[in-house]
């Protein structure tokens, strides 16, 4: 058996071709360097302009076809010159001018000084909305609002809601992140429909509904949009896509489709190239794209639990403006690629799963796009994909122009669990001895978190390879090592043994050893416990830890936050006779409900099963000590938790206890000093001191808040925070008298 291939780093190309530049990127906006960050933005903005005009003075105007230029105008400014390319947000200036001359001191200032006022502008505009669904390319989501705050936010009351359900329409609870970009709030719902609102009323200003109503598995979601700025030629832009694999650009003034992108404003993203001769097998998209200049890239969402070989999980860039193909990145390497020594023979041919369906993360002074890789197919049988199986559960970092690969870090080797990266990668500064380490923070849904040096992959704080369980499925290839970050510890919950039996009630703790008492080789083995015949307990469940939602970032007190579940079931493979109606080359196995060829959770003794699902031992609570749902702040600075508490509730349980229990919807957080995060099964909307972990507000919702929430200011100069909960999306901010 060949020894899996460890985590490392490579400059060499995988796939991609060369793309000749844009204009607009976002990046993490900086974190405030004064105490007074209210009196910052109007000092700032008047030096910015008055310099700018002092310096314009010293410029002579060229003519238009001059094309080393400054350009402000529709909201943006770039200044492209033969060495530099920069795309930032300067709001408010509407005019034109092109240099031809400079003095000589005026050409070596002026270009800088407009790159560190635009770069200035940029981060207030957008500490004023929320103009991707991590809030800026990084996905810290943090916004620097402070108007609602620790002090004052047990005040907040409900603004407005608008109802995304139409009357008499199927409806799944929307997952959706809005967005709030130069006075108009988008959101999107499932089913593939959108709107453009006004932010302080909820008022309409254009919907729109895309072709086709594909249900699937009962997934139809849209979980966010993203958001182009256009230039003279062009528009802005809403893009998103849809489980129809079809990638949609619409005017996000008019909400119409863009004529000049794909096919009047659509590009068909099932092509034979991806499809790997499957056409009728599934292809969509559940996430947003990304956008990077002038690019717009795309996952894909997959049918995880088929057989091994499908469409494939290529990550592909497109022009903005026209929709055309410009670079691919194959994510399960091609003979002569990088990696692809770690699939045995030829099974890697036309293997489907290695995608990105979460959000992806940028780099965009440096170039570097992040793409966060799940499992390879099937999630729970490799019989047929033996080897380590790069770049399944890894994270990638290639050049955001040209898809080459820079270096990659696989978190899990040859996956039998479907512990893929659903977590969006998150940009961070590590602060060690008053050096700044560029990093990034990924995590799977085993709870682990790997802080990486994003510009090198290397781990900041040290990973080690350890040998875990390995099983007994005839035929399949295990590795004999997983990576384990040093530095910090699992998140939530990753084995149990009898002596963690949950013990809430006398009853249910008798209930629980009954059922868990004495497993024999059902028994947990720790980590990564692969599932057998007979079944084994295994941590956490393939729901995982934490999940798409994912995590914000505290800037200013180096915190990273995330909201995680401790779920654990049982993991039985058996065998069965082959099944006609089975996707090709897809073996047989032991099924349950709507799992399909794949693996049975939560399928113990007697058909009973643990975990956060039915079959639990009592009232549905789990058979392992709480918490059973938990909300984290790890210091990044440290690699250590600075504060943990128990998140989300479970039915039923003696009041004064605090179980925790299953949540689903990631948080925000802000220069208030708050962290905003609905998620919990009650349909509490929740807001806790950053700080400390203490909860200082809630609010009971009509349901549940499966999203993630966002704050931006409105144009009567008011804070909302809004968060899409089941059917409706709701808004907050504090009364009108404060």
């Amino acid at each position: 058996m060949p020894e899996p291939q460890p985590p490392s780093q490579s400059e060499t190309a995988a796939t991609g071709n060369s793309n000749s530049g844009g204009v607009f990127a976002t990046g993490p906006d900086p974190a405030p360097t004064v105490s007074d960050a209210s009196l910052l933005p109007c000092h700032l903005v008047n030096g910015c302009a008055a310099l700018t005009w002092a310096f314009g003075h010293l410029v002579t105007i060229a003519e238009p076809e001059d094309m080393n230029q400054l350009r402000v105008g529709s909201g943006h400014v770039a200044y492209l010159g033969a060495r530099d390319l920069v795309g930032r947000t300067l709001t408010g200036m509407k005019r034109r001018c092109r240099v031809k001359k400079l003095r000589a001191a005026a050409s070596r200032v002026l270009p800088l000084w407009i790159f560190f006022c635009g770069g200035f502008i940029t981060a207030l505009h957008g500490q004023n909305d929320w103009p991707a669904p991590g809030h800026d390319s990084g996905n810290q989501r943090y916004s620097r609002l402070a108007q609602i705050n620790t002090r004052n936010v047990s005040r907040l009351v409900p603004a407005w809601s608008y109802q995304l359900r139409k009357e008499g329409a199927l409806f799944r609870p929307s997952e959706s992140i809005p967005l709030l970009i130069d006075g108009i709030l988008y959101i999107s719902w499932p089913r593939f429909h959108l709107a453009a609102l006004e932010p302080e009323t909820g008022k309409v200003l254009w919907d729109y509904t895309a072709r086709g109503a594909y249900v699937g598995n009962g997934l139809a979601d849209m979980r966010s949009m993203a958001y182009w700025p256009g230039d003279r030629q062009a528009p802005p832009e809403i893009l998103f896509g849809t489980e129809e694999g079809e990638l949609y650009a619409l005017n996000a003034k008019t909400g119409k489709p863009v004529p000049g992108f794909g096919n009047e404003g659509v590009v068909n993203l099932k092509t034979p190239e991806v499809m790997n001769g499957f056409p009728r097998m599934h292809l969509g998209i559940t996430s947003a794209p990304f956008v990077y200049m002038d690019l717009v890239i795309t996952g894909s969402h997959l049918v995880d639990e088929t057989g091994s070989k499908g469409p494939a999980g290529d990550v592909r860039a497109w022009n903005v403006r026209t929709g055309k193909l410009v670079w691919t990145f194959h994510t399960v390497p091609r003979p002569g690629e990088t990696g692809h020594e770690t699939w045995q023979g030829e099974d890697w041919k036309n293997v489907s799963g290695v995608n990105v369906w979460t959000f992806f993360a940028a780099d965009v002074q440096r170039g570097i796009l992040y793409m966060p890789l799940g499992s390879a197919n099937n999630d729970y049988y490799g019989v047929d994909r033996r080897g380590a199986n790069l770049f399944a559960n890894s994270l990638v970092a290639v050049d955001a122009a040209t898809g080459k690969l820079k270096w990659y870090f696989q978190a899990i080797h040859h996956d039998l669990w479907d512990y893929d990266m659903p977590v969006p990668p998150v940009l961070f500064d590590v602060v060690q001895g008053g050096k700044r380490i560029p990093a990034v923070g990924a995590m799977t849904k085993n709870a682990m978190l790997f802080i990486l040096d994003r510009v090198t992959g290397k781990p900041v704080y040290g990973v080690e390879e350890r040998a875990v369980p390995q099983g007994d499925v005839p035929g399949e290839w295990y590795s004999p090592t997983q990576p384990f970050p040093l530095k910090p510890p699992p998140l939530s919950r990753q084995s149990f043994t009898p002596s963690e039996i949950a013990k809430v009630t006398p009853e249910h703790e008798a209930a629980c050893r009954a059922l868990l008492g004495d497993l024999g080789p059902r028994s947990n083995r720790g980590p990564y416990t692969p599932a057998s015949s007979i079944g084994a307990l295994a941590f956490p469940s393939p729901t995982g830890s934490a999940q798409w939602s994912g995590a914000a970032f505290d800037p200013g007190l180096g915190y990273y936050l995330i909201n995680t579940t401790d779920s654990g079931g049982f993991r039985v493979i058996r065998k069965q006779d082959s099944d006609p109606d089975a996707p090709p080359e897809s073996p047989r196995l032991f099924g349950r409900g709507g799992i399909g060829a794949a693996v049975a959770n939560n399928s113990g003794a007697s058909g009973r099963g643990i975990g956060s699902a039915a079959g639990t031992a009592v009232n549905g609570w789990p058979c392992w000590a709480p918490p059973w749902g938990r909300l984290t702040a790890v210091a990044v600075n440290t690699g250590e938790i600075a504060w943990q508490v128990p998140f989300g509730t479970a039915s039923g349980v003696p009041e004064g206890i605090r179980t925790g229990g299953v949540n689903v919807g990631g948080p925000i957080s802000t220069a208030g000093g708050l962290l905003f995060i609905g998620a919990t099964r009650d349909a509490y909307f929740h807001a806790f001191e950053t700080k400390t972990g203490k909860e200082l507000w809630s609010w009971k919702l009509d349901e549940p808040a499966t999203s993630v929430p966002i704050t931006y200011l409105g144009n009567d100069e008011k804070q909302y925070v809004a968060i899409p909960a089941g059917s409706k999306l709701v808004t907050f901010k504090l009364p009108s008298a404060e």
